[in-house]
């Protein structure tokens, strides 16, 4: 089972990280960092670095792909080479996954034209314009393809890909063996629950950051 983690310059880390750590432990499986360019790509903060230690053409043909979001993935949007390889990788996969904004990737792709889809709930209209049904959930699967909401669904998204993989118990073992459990302090987790102050407080952040 090969696993093609697509990494570039301003991703959000936990988009990456999060079903990095599920993923990884799925038995038999080959999860490998790829970026247009091999070499440390730094996340969204600049305080993290992850390397892309394969090229795109290194890796043209995954049975998992995986492509993460943040402020990075919108130059992506309109990337030729990036977008060639996801619709070339989508086109011999297993599975397609998105995380957060990653979802605007496979849209511009033409990955999502008329699927259901998610993504951060701040850019679920982006969808729309790609093509793709909009959908307010946390992990929304159509077909082959996976698209996770807003940064820690992606952790979900990877345990129920690793269910359809490798089977529930084995999911099941991982989720044990990586102590998810969640149990937040604030009950502000999505639009429908946050404060109208904590929203907008968001929606300047993210309106802060470059499109």
């Amino acid at each position: 089972m090969r696993i093609a983690l697509l990494v570039f310059d301003n991703l959000t880390a936990l988009d990456a990280v999060g079903p990095y750590e599920v993923l990884s432990r799925l038995p038999g499986a080959e999860l490998r960092l790829v970026g247009k360019e091999v070499g440390v790509k730094r996340t969204d903060t600049g305080a993290l670095g992850l390397e892309a230690d394969l090229a795109l053409s290194e890796l043209p043909d995954p049975d998992v792909l995986l492509v993460p979001g943040g402020a990075g993935s919108r130059p992506l949007m309109s990337d030729r080479d990036v977008l060639d390889w996801v619709r070339s990788a989508h086109q011999g996969s297993t599975w397609t996954t998105s995380v957060c904004t990653g979802a605007l990737v496979l849209g511009a792709a033409g990955i999502l034209q008329g699927k259901r889809a998610t993504t951060h709930w701040a850019y679920l209209d982006r969808l729309r314009e790609l093509g793709a049904e909009p959908v307010s959930e946390r992990v929304v699967e159509d077909g082959k393809v996976i698209t996770a909401a807003g940064v820690s669904a992606g952790i979900d998204m990877a345990l129920g890909l690793a269910a359809r993989i490798a089977g529930e118990q084995v999911a099941h073992a991982i989720q044990l063996g990586i102590e998810y459990d969640p149990q937040p302090p604030f009950d502000s987790g999505s639009p429908a629950k946050a404060h109208p102050n904590v929203i907008e407080l968001v929606r300047g952040a993210e309106g802060s950051r470059p499109t």
